[in-house]
């Protein structure tokens, strides 16, 4: 660790790549997420989001992209961000164990999250 407690860039390898990964997901997540922001709550008001509002916008291929790019950064990001955090914290073999659920869990809910956006289908609305 540098004098000021951050950890200096890594020289090479995966390191490296989780690294830069987690600068360009971070700006990349930063500008969808206030999109996300701006259209939900600031262009729409929040009572008008509801089922149709959600079948309107998925409708569109774009807005299905949009929130599946979010999902999936936002969850490999979140997942890096928790391996790096157990690197420094755990020792063997509790790092392990941490790092083989945090990627069990990671992937269940990214499949789940994929899944949804991927086959809703604005026709089977149900219920009352």
């Amino acid at each position: 660790m540098t004098a000021t407690g951050a950890h200096p860039r890594p020289q090479g390898g995966f390191e490296l790549y989780a690294w830069l990964f987690m600068r360009i997901s971070g700006i990349i997540l930063l500008v969808l997420a206030l999109g996300h922001w701006l259209i939900m709550h600031v262009l729409n008001s929040v009572h008008a989001i509801d089922y149709d509002f959600v079948a309107g916008r998925y409708a569109k291929i774009f807005w299905r992209g949009y929130d599946l790019t979010m999902l999936w950064l936002a969850m490999i990001h979140g997942i890096n961000g928790m391996r790096t955090l157990a690197d420094d914290y755990l020792k063997p073999p509790a790092r392990g164990i941490a790092v083989k659920g945090l990627y069990l869990i990671g992937l269940v809910f990214l499949i789940l999250g994929t899944w949804v956006i991927v086959s809703f289908n604005p026709q089977m609305k149900t219920g009352a």
